[in-house]
């Protein structure tokens, strides 16, 4: 459909918007103080089908469509439709949502304690393993699909992902593999107003990689080690300049909602979606949308809203703050994620100390060391210093913050025990990435059967 067809969004509602002031105050209306804050959970997982191996399709009985069809009926999760296929459910704040390469992602409610968002996580386990099983299916904590390669990979039936498909490549050699491939945990904190904000994205931007190193969990793909740590931070550092990696204005003193706003409206739209069907806007920027329209359509805040989803830096402002940089892991490691990151950003004590560690380094150090990350995980260096004795003195920086939190009198238990799996595998002084090949290679001598008993969730 051509733009001039575009005249309102029917049953969706529509603010207006005619300037970026008001974009500004979308995001600044988001603060919320600290007895509302919250944490959310979000995890992708991959699919395979038992026996063959092979990548879960969406059709057939055994196929992604049927799977979700199971678990709606299994536990009142809602459909959501895109035209003839399920393609989402959701429930109470939380949704399962399709991936473009077959992915499945739970997005978590936003919940005040760790012990709620891993008992989310472990339940969400459950209610997938009971509706998968009858299928032969399986899901893996791995940050890319280990097997198959894009041109394995079957196309998922989501309007949105086939405007992207055609775009991304155009500004990336590996947009495809990023669409596809990989997999992520990440977590969403609240802000309490603008300095806040501010405070908290500087200090987890600057320690992402630190954290990524971590769960750096992507170093085998299409059957055989691909010489990544975390190939899936190495794919989005070549999927679109525009709108990934980490942004250096961040690190500026004058960063805050508008600066952050002002570079997002200057990134070129995926579509603009009008009752209830996405239409391509190639090359047209927000600010263009606000200022000239697109066709009949004009700019509203939810159009903001949708098009903040489509901007993928490590560390994301919308109303909330979404850290992003870590692959997806085996279920030990997934609920230490939010933890961690809960440790660091939610304790001011805890937020300082974090920022101290890499505080005087220059973008260039923080830049190079994403990619040396991406290559070596833990094994990197951070502007000469190893990164494994970061992420150590960070590790204990977020379980001490997790323990003030969590002190006497206050409400929320303690929470630091759900750092454990990230000690061990710093103990371990190698990424789960290192590990997983090693035993590829070595003791599981190839073997996809094995490589799922481990990755399973």
């Amino acid at each position: 459909m051509s733009p001039s067809h575009l005249s309102g969004s029917g049953s969706e509602p529509s603010t207006p918007v005619e300037s970026v002031d008001a974009l500004v105050a979308f995001l600044r209306e988001g603060a919320k103080p600290a007895e509302r804050w919250r944490v959310g959970t979000e995890h992708e997982k991959i699919g395979l089908r038992l026996g063959d191996h092979q990548v879960v399709p969406f059709e057939g009985d055994r196929g992604i469509g049927a799977l979700l069809t199971r678990v709606a009926e299994l536990d009142d999760w809602n459909p959501v439709q895109e035209g003839s296929h399920t393609i989402a459910l959701a429930k109470a704040g939380a949704s399962i949502t399709l991936e473009p390469g077959g992915q499945l992602e739970l997005s978590g409610a936003p919940l005040r304690t760790i012990h709620e968002t891993c008992d989310e996580f472990h339940t969400h386990l459950a209610l997938m393993k009971e509706a998968s099983d009858p299928l032969g299916l399986v899901w893996l904590g791995l940050g890319i699909n280990p097997i198959y390669g894009v041109d394995r990979i079957p196309v998922m039936p989501k309007e949105r992902y086939r405007i992207m498909r055609r775009y991304l490549p155009t500004r990336g050699a590996l947009a495809l593999e990023m669409m596809f491939a990989t997999a992520t945990v990440q977590a969403n904190f609240d802000y309490a107003d603008e300095a806040d904000m501010v405070e908290k994205v500087r200090m987890a931007t600057a320690v992402s990689s630190i954290v990524s190193a971590v769960f750096a969990n992507s170093g085998l793909s299409e059957g055989k080690p691909n010489g990544y740590a975390s190939k899936r931070l190495h794919i989005w550092q070549h999927t679109d300049p525009d709108r990934c990696g980490l942004l250096p204005m961040v690190f500026e003193p004058d960063f805050g909602f508008r600066r952050y706003v002002e570079w997002a409206v200057d990134v070129p739209m995926f579509f603009v979606m009008r009752r209830g069907e996405y239409h391509a806007t190639p090359g047209l920027s927000f600010r263009r949308f606000v200022e000239e329209g697109f066709g009949e359509a004009r700019a509203t805040l939810e159009d903001f809203d949708r098009h903040l989803t489509t901007l993928f830096p490590d560390v994301r402002v919308k109303r909330i703050i979404e850290v992003r940089g870590a692959d997806a892991v085996p279920p030990g490691l997934t609920c230490s994620l939010p933890a961690l990151w809960k440790g660091l950003l939610y304790d001011a004590e805890a937020r300082a100390a974090a920022w101290s560690l890499v505080a005087d380094a220059p973008f260039e150090v923080r830049d190079a060391a994403r990619a040396d990350v991406a290559r070596r995980g833990l094994e990197a260096e951070h502007g000469g210093v190893p990164v494994l004795e970061l992420a150590c003195e960070l590790a204990t920086i977020a379980r001490d913050g997790l323990r003030r939190i969590g002190h006497a009198g206050r409400r929320d238990p303690d929470e630091s025990a759900f750092l454990d799996p990230v000690f061990e595998q710093l103990e371990l002084a190698r990424s789960p990435g290192a590990v997983v090949v090693d035993r590829w290679e070595g003791e599981w001598a190839r073997s996809v059967d094995r490589l799922i008993d481990y990755a399973r969730y």
